[in-house]
């Protein structure tokens, strides 16, 4: 009877065995999880706009900062003398400006005065034809009067003199004028050249706009020799020391953003199919596995690299060998966003944790596999 009651007793402890086994696979399916999860955040490079010796370096290693709290300090020297200079420059620009407003307006009067000239020239030379042919009927009529004995010889001679000095006349008024219209080229050139070298008027004018912007961008390379955090966050793995040669758009330091951080969870692809983003995720960081924090699915990663058929050195396609009875699942980045992390919970970048992500919507947060932790 004994033997039976042991046998009876070993097949419940079977069975239970059993049950337990297959209400854990059971929920394992229900709710999968991995253990190859990390905390990662937004890593702000902080990168000097301007190249100058670091003079002042208020923070140290893994200290918290504010956004807009200073980091460093690049000697201002130098930009303090190129702001100078561009000042003084815009100031020599107005002072040229202005001087050249009332040299366009004498350029101006002389083409006025060119183009009267060419009037009178012309005038003249209107008046000097009509003196020719004046002159010219008087000399003709005398010549014909002078076979009728109707006018004497020294007449005649008169007339004909005073044609010849209508027709110098006219020559004269005709030089006056190429005279006149060259000047008022002249005139017209100058008056030209004095608007180009003043510009437009007032605050469109080009040279004034650049010497403006010459002094702004001054301005701002001496406002970059201060550079401060952009967001609240953790100063990590500082290596500058005062007098080193900050270069301008090289990466100086890191800043991990504060309000950054989500967890990357790398599910095998047979456990994702039915993840939908606003589930329900619960993170267990191994350096807090006591303190199970609530998430939410955010996104599912849509492709992760290949390295079958990457080019190799001589640009072939790698392959790597593979077992027909063995088929390896790939692992897929699910985007987990943290919902609620307690004060006494300190994120870090890099740091490992466990996923695991449930349609239970349940206030209580599900028990996690000690093998979770």
């Amino acid at each position: 009877m004994k033997k039976y009651q042991r046998y009876l007793l070993t097949g419940v402890v079977v069975l239970i065995a059993v049950a337990a086994v297959l209400f854990k696979y059971r929920d394992y399916v229900a709710n999968p999880w991995t253990r190859d999860g990390q905390v990662r955040a937004q890593v702000v490079q902080i990168t000097p706009r301007v190249s100058a010796p670091i003079v002042s370096l208020p923070i140290r290693d893994n200290q918290s900062v504010k956004a807009g709290d200073v980091l460093f300090q690049l000697d201002p020297r130098t930009f303090e003398v190129d702001l100078a200079q561009a000042r003084a420059n815009l100031e020599l620009t107005r002072y040229e400006f202005d001087a050249m407003t009332p040299q366009v307006a004498a350029a101006e009067a002389g083409v006025l005065s060119a183009q009267a000239s060419v009037v009178q020239a012309q005038a003249n030379i209107a008046e000097a034809k009509a003196e020719i042919e004046k002159d010219k009927a008087e000399y003709e009529r005398q010549q014909e009067l002078l076979p009728k004995k109707a006018t004497s010889t020294k007449s005649v001679q008169r007339a004909k003199a005073s044609y010849e000095v209508s027709v110098e006349k006219l020559k004269a008024a005709e030089a006056g004028l190429n005279a006149a219209r060259a000047s008022l080229s002249q005139a017209e050139a100058a008056f030209v050249e004095a608007r180009v070298n003043l510009g437009a008027p007032g605050d469109a004018n080009a040279r004034l706009k650049l010497a403006e912007a010459e002094v702004r961008q001054a301005e701002l390379n001496l406002e970059f020799t201060t550079v401060r955090a952009p967001v609240d966050g953790y100063v990590t793995n500082l290596t500058l020391r005062t007098g080193t040669q900050a270069v301008a758009n090289a990466p100086a330091l890191a800043l991990v953003d504060v309000n950054s951080f989500w967890v990357h969870g790398f599910f095998k692809e047979n456990r994702i199919a039915h993840f939908q983003p606003g589930d329900r995720a619960v993170v267990t960081l191994m350096t807090y596995p006591d303190t199970p924090l609530e998430g939410r699915v955010e996104s599912l990663g849509w492709g992760i690299a290949q390295s079958d058929g990457a080019p190799g050195t001589d640009l072939l396609p790698t392959i790597s060998p593979t077992f027909e009875w063995i088929r390896l699942a790939q692992r897929v980045p699910v985007r987990i966003h943290l919902t609620d992390v307690p004060d006494e919970i300190q994120l870090r970048v890099g740091t490992t944790c466990s996923v695991l992500v449930t349609a239970d919507e349940s206030s209580s947060i599900p028990a996690v596999p000690a093998a979770l932790q």
